[in-house]
């Protein structure tokens, strides 16, 4: 299936560029901007239940991944490890998630609670919602385009930074 975006044709990856559109602005300030706009969105369902969005994602993937060491946690969720030590400390502290030793002395492991459980199943429906309203409003065929283009995006710059660590 392809997707048409600003004269731009997708099939998961960039198949044709219209050379004659040009990009207007500084990209890291738009994608910020477009960030807290949808951040905003999902914030006003799924405060209902007491989480921030952020505070939603992190509980979803301790949920799923089962307990899990920190250093893993950030990895999947492509964080740096002192953003998830701040993420995971309301969390903690409202008991949702708790720590644990690891294998060995120095390792520490992160697992939700029956009460982060419970949360995290009462979020999802709000999440759920914040999605389906998302979609609507900005189109299924323009979200999955935008899907496809921001996965496509992290991959090549995965790429390149892994060249910039390996040289």
């Amino acid at each position: 299936m392809k997707y048409k975006l600003v004269d731009t044709t997708f099939a998961y990856t960039i198949t044709a560029v219209d050379h004659s559109v040009k990009s207007r602005g500084c990209t890291n300030l738009r994608l910020r901007q477009l960030s807290r706009v949808v951040t905003r969105h999902y914030d006003a369902y799924v405060a209902a239940t007491g989480l921030k969005n952020t505070q939603y994602s992190l509980l979803s993937k301790v949920v799923l991944l089962g307990p899990i060491r920190p250093s893993d946690l950030a990895q999947r969720m492509r964080l740096d490890a002192s953003t998830l030590t701040r993420n995971l400390r309301p969390l903690l502290a409202q008991g949702l998630l708790r720590q644990r030793p690891g294998q060995d002395a120095r390792s520490r492991l992160v697992v939700a609670t029956s009460e982060g459980r419970a949360r995290r199943a009462q979020a999802q429906g709000a999440w759920k919602q914040a999605q389906l309203a998302f979609n609507q409003r900005v189109g299924e065929r323009r979200v999955a385009a935008l899907h496809a283009l921001i996965d496509d995006c992290i991959d090549r710059l995965a790429i390149q930074d892994c060249g910039k660590d390996s040289a």
